[in-house]
This record gives C-alpha cells, sequence and structure tokens, in this order.
C-alpha cells in the first residue's frame, strides 16, 4: 500500500512538472503571466532575460514523461536503470542547490531563495523517492 502511495504521489508530481515545462515550450508564461518575473523566479542565472525555448523546454518534459510511464511500468532492469539515472540527476540536481559555484551562477532573486528552499529539496526527496521504488 505504502509503495502505490508513494508511486502515485511520484507520477502526479513528475506529470505536473512536465505540464508546466510543456507550457513554457509553448509560451505560456505559467504561474507567472510575465516573462521577465518567471524568469528571475524559474531560471535564476545572471545573464538570463528569456525562457528557455520550445526544444530545452521539450526535452525535459519528454524526460519527465518517461519517468511517469517507468513508474507506470512492471518492475524490470531496464526500468530500474531509466529510474535510477533519473534519481541520479535528480539528488545532484538538489544539492547543487547549495553549491557555492552554482549560487554564483544563479544568484537572482527569488530564483536563489525559492532553489535553496523548494527546488532543491523538491529534488532530493523526487530523487530519493525514486531509489525508494527502486529498492521496493
Amino acid at each position: 500500500m505504502r509503495m502505490t502511495i508513494l508511486t502515485s504521489s511520484l507520477i502526479a508530481v513528475f506529470s505536473v512538472v512536465a505540464a508546466i515545462h510543456t507550457l513554457w515550450g509553448f509560451g505560456f508564461w505559467f504561474p507567472l503571466r510575465d516573462e521577465a518575473k518567471l524568469v528571475r523566479s524559474v531560471v535564476g542565472a545572471k545573464d538570463a532575460t528569456r525562457m528557455p525555448g520550445p526544444i530545452p523546454c521539450a526535452l525535459v518534459a519528454g524526460a519527465l514523461v518517461a519517468v511517469v510511464m517507468s513508474l507506470t511500468a512492471e518492475p524490470s532492469c531496464p526500468r530500474d536503470i531509466l529510474l535510477g539515472l533519473a534519481a541520479l540527476v535528480l539528488i545532484l540536481r538538489g544539492l547543487l542547490s547549495w553549491v557555492p559555484l552554482w549560487r554564483r551562477m544563479a544568484p537572482r532573486e527569488p530564483f536563489a531563495t525559492l532553489d535553496r528552499y523548494a527546488y532543491g529539496p523538491l529534488s532530493l526527496l523526487l530523487g530519493l523517492g525514486l531509489i525508494r521504488v527502486i529498492i521496493g
């Protein structure tokens, strides 16, 4: 039962994040309607003035959909490898939130604060959740 709740929760979060990246790829600035504000909130790079284009957004959304599809698949070695790679990427991304070099690369507010208190911890939790699913 716990694994069903965990897996369902992971599927829901990954699906929502994939949908948001898809919207961004089509130029819908959700949840902020202003592109400049959204860049400061979700990109944070000091020189960034525009949201990433359709291709980077589609690549991220596609990777997230692949994770969702893997979570719905029967346990297997390929599924576990894909989920393991996704977990590794998410854990590394989560840890970056507190690395000084990353802070210098993406110092803009409110991204810097959101990264430390929301994006980083969420990435870590998602990565650890995928590891828990793999372990069973």
